[in-house]
This record gives C-alpha cells, sequence and structure tokens, in this order.
C-alpha cells in the first residue's frame, strides 16, 4: 500500500504509526494532528528509528489532511480522555464533533478509503464516522473485539502458564463492561478451556477482562492503555494490507446479523483487501445470546442522546 494515516498523534495514535513503519505496512505513514509541532516532532524522532530498525517506511507529520490524500487506511485515534468533573454524555458529544470532523475529511481527500476507529466510545464513534463519511459498512470498522480478545488470551495464558499462541478465544459486543467473552468458543490448542480451568476462575478471567482498560487506567492515573491497543489496530490494518481473510472480532454495521440491525457491535468479521468482507454469524448459548443483546442496548443508549 502507497499510504496510511494515523488521525492523532497521542500515545495509540503515535504508536499504532511506529508499528505501521516498522511493519512496512505502507511507502509513506502520516500522522495527524491539531497540535502544532507534535505530529511533526514524533514522526521525524521515528523516521530516524528507521536505520536501526531496519524499515524504509517514511513516516511524515502534520496539521492538516493535504499529506493525507489518497491513504488507503485511516486509523482514527483522535479525541479527548475523560477528565475528573466530566459526564460520559460531555465527552459522547466533544469526541462525536472531533469524529465527525475528521471523518468528512477523510471522505474529501480519501473517498476510497477504509476507516479503522478506534476513539471512545468506540461503537458510538464507529456510527458518526460512518454517517459524516458516508462510506458503506465495509469500510468503516471499529477495533474493540481485537483488543478485548488479546486481554482475555493474556489472561488465559498467564492463569495456565501457556503460549498465547495457543489460545483462541473470541470476545463480541460493545467495547465496556457489557463485552461478551465466548467462553464455548475458547480452546487451548484445540482443548476446550473448560477442561483446564474451573468455572470460577474463568468467571473471574471474563470479569478482569471487562474492567482490562479501567485496571490501566488506575495503575496509570492520568493515562490510558496505548500499547495494546494500537497493535489491535495495526493487526486489523495488516489484515486488509496483505489480503489476508483473518477472522478478527470488530465492531461491524449490522444489518440483520445476530437479530439485530442499525448498530455498531462486536462481531466476528473476516478482513481482506476490500476491508470488511464478510461478518460470521456462529451459533450463541442463550446466556451469551442474552449478553449480546445487552451489550447492544449499552450501545444504542448513547446513540439516542446524539440523535
Amino acid at each position: 500500500m502507497q499510504k496510511i494515516t494515523v488521525v492523532g498523534a497521542g500515545n495509540v495514535g503515535a504508536t499504532a504509526a511506529q508499528r505501521v513503519a516498522e511493519k512496512e505496512l505502507a511507502r509513506e505513514v502520516v500522522m495527524v494532528d491539531i497540535a502544532e509541532g507534535i505530529p511533526q516532532g514524533k514522526a521525524l524522532d521515528q523516521w530516524e528509528s528507521a536505520p536501526v530498525e531496519g524499515f524504509d517506511s517514511r513516516v511524515i507529520g502534520t496539521n492538516g489532511y493535504d499529506e493525507a490524500a489518497g491513504s488507503g487506511i485511516f486509523i482514527v485515534t483522535a479525541g479527548i480522555a475523560r477528565k475528573p468533573g466530566m459526564s460520559r454524555d460531555d465527552l459522547l458529544k466533544t469526541n462525536a464533533k472531533i469524529v465527525r470532523d475528521v471523518s468528512e475529511n477523510i471522505a474529501r481527500v480519501a473517498p476510497d478509503s477504509i476507516i479503522i476507529m478506534v476513539s471512545n466510545p468506540l461503537d458510538v464513534m464507529c456510527w458518526v464516522a460512518k454517517e459524516a463519511s458516508g462510506f458503506p459498512r465495509e469500510r468503516v470498522i471499529g477495533m474493540a473485539g481485537v483488543l478485548d480478545t488479546a486481554r482475555y488470551r493474556s489472561f488465559l495464558a498467564l492463569e495456565l502458564d501457556v503460549s498465547v499462541e495457543d489460545i483462541q478465544a473470541m470476545v463480541l459486543g460493545g467495547h465496556g463492561d457489557t463485552m461478551v467473552p465466548l467462553i464455548s468458543y475458547t480452546t487451548v490448542s484445540g482443548i476446550p478451556v473448560t477442561q483446564l480451568i474451573d468455572r470460577d476462575r474463568l468467571d473471574a478471567i471474563v470479569d478482569r477482562t471487562r474492567k482490562g482498560g479501567a485496571e490501566i487506567v488506575g495503575y496509570l492515573k492520568t493515562g490510558s492503555a496505548y500499547y495494546a491497543p494500537s497493535a489491535g489496530a495495526v493487526q486489523m490494518a495488516e489484515a486488509i494490507v496483505k489480503d489476508k481473510k483473518r477472522i478478527l472480532p470488530c465492531a461491524a454495521w449490522l444489518e440483520g446479523e445476530y437479530g439485530m440491525d442499525g448498530l455498531f457491535l462486536g462481531v466476528p468479521c473476516k478482513l481482506g483487501r476490500n476491508g470488511l468482507e464478510k461478518i460470521l454469524e456462529v451459533e450463541l448459548t442463550d446466556g451469551e445470546r442474552k449478553d449480546l443483546e445487552a451489550s447492544a442496548e449499552a450501545v444504542r443508549e448513547p446513540m439516542r442522546s446524539l440523535q
């Protein structure tokens, strides 16, 4: 791919840009941010790491979108973090305004591009981006389930003292406390996890997964996670660039799948050159389906407040 743009040069965005460059997913990596000097300085610093890390992807920082023209993929991390005294509603409306502006600019300079949304609240921001850009659902997808699944797998690997590579799992639903880790589809090299871990411990791991982001914020105090979120976004970008047809849990616009429509929700997606190429509908237990419906309602509620 000729060009990939990362919108937002904060911790998530800058780390994502570095990962894209190191993997050489594009000839040129553009980092856009409204803060003067920040994207330029970070991009220059990243480019100066190229001789050491051995990549030739050129990293460029800018405060506008002209340099992003023609990008194949936009990884959107722009937005503010919740501050003391700020309600979720305040955060929602502020970030919706930012994401709307970003999406309109993306549609203007790269009308055929694919948007990978990372900004929170994730599922609602995907909807804002889809509305503002006018893009079809195949070209607006959210990074949530990839991150939630990575956390789930990492905790299971700690519990079992096995390689993370041998744990197959999937977390569906909205990106938040209502996410739905599918225990019925969790295996360790094909062995059902229920044969290896007691249900009480599994439930505790699921609970820790749901609170994974908050746990990190609790440690950092003034920031939130960025290594794992950036890795998740870049895994999605790599699947698209290399047409890998990977099955990853992503936030996708539902049009009847799982009996729901008119919202973004984390579901198993096939990602390839065209972006979202297929949503896979898997059989769920009664409990999992009930949890998924509750998660969908938790996404619809903030959507209503923006309408």
